[in-house]
């Protein structure tokens, strides 16, 4: 029987890298519904272990297994190498790469960047996805029908006032994703610019400021703000679509039009 041309993830070989909590776990359980096997990973090992937990007793008939790594580190090339290795031997080939790791948003008034803060806001939305991507083509098979997806945000579009670090790197990664199109055609690379997603991301932002941006919100077109479920849709068009490249996914409760 002809296989379902629509059924494009069945049993392939999904590596999603921060898929332990917020997106990227929403990105694990949308790739098993579809039919996939994926590999996770974040710096935490507890939190990988109870969605690895999860995941297999809600899909018994997928494989999903996690491994940790930390990316923080100048050995992150090694690191993600050690990562591929790891999955690749676990699991097989691997088919579809997604990255949505990160750390604490960097957020302050201009007057407060320092050097230092620069730095550490550029390793987790520059230097670890550069690499990652350089160790993924190592690892991915030469065809349209295997991807990397990173992960921006609406703000590369839309800056707020006290986000100017945050916005140069979200922007950058759509750049990035447009220039490792080319470099590493035939696969495809993608990139997914979320707008407000209800994750843990926000948790250190003090009580005051996280009302006011739940308040925003309501003026959006859809006036709500972003659940985990509907944004890994979007991921989900890249891994499945053979035919885009290089392309932006914005999902953003119509923020841009506002």
């Amino acid at each position: 029987m002809a296989s379902n041309p629509y059924r494009k993830l069945q049993d392939k070989h999904v590596l999603v890298i921060g898929g332990s909590s917020g997106i990227g776990a929403g990105v694990t359980e949308a790739a098993l519904a579809s039919g996939a096997h994926v590999t996770i990973s974040s710096s935490s090992q507890t939190k990988i272990d109870a969605t690895v937990t999860r995941l297999a007793a809600a899909y018994p008939d997928r494989a999903v297994r996690g491994f940790a790594v930390d990316l923080s580190k100048p050995s992150v090339e090694a690191d993600v190498n050690s990562l591929f290795q790891a999955a690749q031997a676990a699991q097989g080939t691997i088919d579809h790469v997604v990255y949505t790791a990160a750390d604490s948003l960097a957020l302050g008034s201009l007057d407060t960047v320092t050097v230092e803060g620069i730095h550490k806001a550029s390793h987790m939305r520059m230097v670890a996805p550069i690499l990652m991507a350089k160790v993924a083509a190592r690892y991915l098979p030469k065809s349209n029908l295997s991807s990397l997806t990173l992960t921006s945000g609406v703000v590369a579009e839309k800056p707020a006032r006290g986000w100017s670090v945050i916005s140069y790197f979200a922007g950058g990664l759509k750049a990035l994703a447009r220039a490792l199109a080319v470099d590493l055609a035939p696969v495809r690379v993608n990139v997914v610019q979320p707008g407000y997603v209800e994750t843990g991301l926000w948790d250190p932002m003090n009580p005051e400021e996280k009302a006011g941006m739940l308040k925003s919100v309501e003026a959006f077109p859809t006036g709500k703000i972003g659940k985990v479920e509907d944004v890994a849709e979007a991921y989900l068009w890249f891994l499945k679509d053979s035919n885009a490249t290089g392309s932006v996914a914005g999902t953003d409760a119509g923020q841009l039009l506002v």
